[in-house]
């Protein structure tokens, strides 16, 4: 799976040697809350630490934070969901190569009282609208994150300017994806979220989806090696250890294996 020019570039570092592996007994992963809250992690990084012996130590943030992370050096694998964001991290130089994992979606959540009158929708553009035109309570989480760029791009099609309602209607929170989901609950808000920590979410209240199944909310996650050129403190080998094992069979198969209640909460899709 490893491509011709990250094998060369691996052995230019001299990190392909026995020595340097030695050395590499842990990398970095700069992801996402989502993974990280969902329990997707705990669930399928023993596996790999089981078989490399190499230990995985997570930050998790928000997307847009996990990429200024990893473009500061400060880890060596980057899982994150904003296909442009990571297109352009790996164009800029930042990542040798982006790959496929896995995906699911968001899904619109707001109060039962549904004071919009969205519930049972499956355009969320539509939906976004009727809450602007309601007034009606609306939380995001506000930190360039995946869901929160994913977002935005819906407000902007549903030619919203959510930054003129800001401290209205409009609250950010700053947060990550449970903590905004607990002030949309404490408010009986609506509030966009991707569907793992909504499934694993505990503090739901009197929220639950209202609106699904837009193909506007597809959620893909992609995972980059961070480009040793630019920092040589990469742990490029396990790194690439780790990406090989995630796009493989055994990995693949630990994303399809997580499930809580019954339901499985992120679909493999590496090519």
């Amino acid at each position: 799976m490893v491509g011709i020019r990250i094998r060369t570039l691996l052995m230019a570092l001299g990190l392909m040697a026995g020595g340097a592996q030695a050395e590499e007994a842990y990398i970095v992963l700069q992801s996402t809350t989502s993974t990280q809250n969902s329990g997707l992690l705990d669930h399928i990084l023993p596996g790999f630490e089981a078989e490399t012996g190499i230990d995985v130590r997570v930050v998790a943030v928000g997307t847009g934070q996990a990429i200024r992370n990893a473009r500061n050096g400060d880890g060596d694998v980057l899982l994150v969901h904003a296909r442009e964001a990571e297109e352009k991290f790996v164009a800029d130089g930042w990542g040798v190569e982006r790959f496929d994992v896995m995906y699911n979606d968001f899904v619109l959540v707001g109060p039962k009282s549904d004071p919009a009158k969205v519930g049972g929708g499956t355009d969320i553009v539509a939906a976004l609208k009727a809450i602007a035109q309601a007034t009606a309570p609306f939380v995001s989480r506000g930190d360039d994150s995946g869901t929160h760029k994913a977002e935005l791009r819906q407000w902007k099609e549903a030619d919203i300017d959510v930054a003129a309602a800001s401290g209205g209607w409009y609250r950010e929170t700053g947060s990550g994806m449970g903590a905004t989901l607990n002030v949309a609950s404490g408010m009986e808000a609506y509030v966009l979220t991707d569907r793992a920590t909504w499934i694993a979410f505990g503090n739901k209240g009197n929220l639950e989806i209202l609106v699904e199944g837009d193909p506007r909310l597809f959620n893909q996650y992609g995972v980059i090696l961070v480009n040793p050129e630019k920092h040589p403190g990469v742990r490029a080998a396990a790194g690439q250890r780790f990406i090989d094992w995630l796009l493989g069979e055994v990995g693949q198969g630990a994303i399809a294996s997580f499930r809580l209640d019954g339901q499985q909460l992120f679909f493999p899709n590496a090519r």
